[in-house]
């Protein structure tokens, strides 16, 4: 049964321009990797959940805060391993200190007997989409390209109240 996940690609206009909001991943395998490593915050649909629920559970799970606002899709996509992503832009700004991740267990080296727990999420970060394009996991680069299709497109009244696209 394939797995279906949604997430939430936070996105805000600064002084260095647009910029998205990707998390990493903790724990030991995710350590020492950057380039290629981050992603929209996101986890798993519980059996007949809503998407939209669960990319809002998950965010607040991975970053400690609840957010509000209208979702736009950005559709899914299929990472690597074949689990399906499903995405949607929010607008928003949350300061990346301040995130307080939920915990999670694995063994640790594999087949080792031994449990290790880490925060699910080691730290967030705002980058301008050039810099994200390189940081975000392949798999979810459409994500970046439908958001700027949406920044592109977006009407007078989409970008509340600002006369250029967010």
């Amino acid at each position: 049964m394939p797995i279906n996940s949604a997430g939430i690609l936070m996105y805000r206009r600064s002084r260095e321009g647009k910029e998205v909001l990707l998390v990493h991943p903790g724990g030991p395998f995710w350590r020492k990797r950057d380039l290629g490593a981050w992603s929209l915050p996101k986890g798993e649909l519980n059996d007949g959940e809503d998407p939209e629920t669960t990319a809002r559970r998950e965010f607040e799970e991975e970053l400690g805060v609840k957010v509000t606002g209208p979702l736009q899709p950005l559709g899914q996509v299929r990472q690597r391993a074949g689990k399906t992503v499903l995405g949607y832009a929010l607008v928003g700004d949350l300061d990346v200190v301040s995130i307080r991740s939920n915990d999670v267990s694995i063994e640790w080296p594999s087949h080792s007997g031994q449990t290790i727990s880490f925060p699910e999420i080691d730290r967030a970060a705002w980058f301008a989409l050039p810099l994200a394009r390189q940081k975000i996991l392949a798999s979810q680069r459409p994500f970046l390209d439908r958001l700027e299709m949406l920044w592109t497109n977006a009407s007078p009244s989409q970008t509340h109240g600002h006369k250029e696209p967010i």
